[in-house]
This record gives structure tokens, C-alpha cells and sequence, in this order.
């Protein structure tokens, strides 16, 4: 019966099933990337309040991020791994209101407003704001960086599409 059930686009019920498992496996790997790099990185013991190894982190990120979508594209040519800046943008935007519901008080980010609090953040390396243990940089930042890195590494190793 499930079989019989086909959506718009001519799509069975089982091939969506499929694209929703490969769509879990292809940001389970973006998220891979951050942990391998994460783990390199903290080998090497970096001051965590230096901002240059965070910097250099992120940009490690971000290019470990398009090399591991681009080689992951070429050998599956899974068209789903173009779409994975969609968990990105998720994951940030939960976050987002994730931040944005915690308490303030001193030392983190007392006054702050909405976008302040939300900058500070994600984004701010020199004067966080102390919301969410201090980890709201790798979480709010290089996990969604990664996925969006992904699916660009895995647009440009699929085949172009005949327009």
C-alpha cells in the first residue's frame, strides 16, 4: 500500500524514505567534519582565549567542510547532499531562539539586547557573552558553517544539471 502513495513530484513513498536517510547521513558528515577537526586542534592544547587558533579553526572548517562534500558527491553522485545547508540554517535558527530565551545576568551579557546577545554569541571571539557555558561559538557557528561548506563541496562535485 505504502508503494501505491506517490507525491507530486512522481516520487514513492519508499524513495522519499530513502533521501530522508541519505539527507541524516550527509549532515551526520558535515558534523564529523567539526568533531575530526575540533579533535586536531585541541591536540595541540590552543589558549581558548586566543582568538587566531579559533579564527584558523574556522577556516579549517570551513574548507574541510567543502573538500569532504565535494569527495563525498563525486562517490555517491547523491543529488541530496546539495541540500544539507538546510539542517544548517535549522540548527542555527533553533539555536537563535535557543540564546535568545536564556537568562542574563553578570558576566553574561548583562543588558544585552536581542542582536547584541545573539552576536556576542555566535560570532563575537574577543568579548563573548558567556551564554551557553562559552560554547556558542563552536555550536551556533562551525556546525552550521560546516553543513552550509558541505552541500557548496558537494554542488560543485555533482554533475551539472541539464537545464
Amino acid at each position: 500500500m505504502a508503494e501505491d502513495i506517490e507525491d507530486v513530484g512522481g516520487k514513492s513513498a519508499t524513495d522519499l524514505g530513502f533521501e530522508a536517510l541519505w539527507f541524516a547521513v550527509h549532515t551526520f558528515l558535515a558534523f564529523l567534519v567539526v568533531v575530526v577537526v575540533i579533535s586536531v586542534f585541541g591536540l595541540s592544547k590552543p589558549d581558548p582565549n586566543a582568538t587566531q587558533p579559533k579564527l584558523l579553526c574556522t577556516a579549517v572548517i570551513f574548507l574541510a567542510a567543502i573538500i569532504a562534500g565535494f569527495a563525498t558527491a563525486k562517490v555517491t553522485k547523491n543529488e541530496v547532499a546539495r541540500y544539507i545547508w538546510i539542517a544548517g540554517l535549522l540548527m542555527f535558527s533553533i539555536l537563535c531562539v535557543y540564546v535568545l530565551d536564556l537568562p542574563t545576568g553578570p558576566g553574561l551579557c548583562n543588558g544585552c539586547g536581542a542582536v547584541e546577545k545573539l552576536y556576542r554569541t555566535f560570532f563575537d571571539i574577543s568579548n563573548p557573552s558567556g551564554l551557553m557555558g562559552g560554547y556558542g561559538f563552536a555550536v551556533g557557528s562551525w556546525i552550521p558553517l560546516s553543513m552550509i561548506s558541505y552541500s557548496i563541496g558537494a554542488t560543485f562535485g555533482l554533475p551539472k544539471e541539464e537545464l
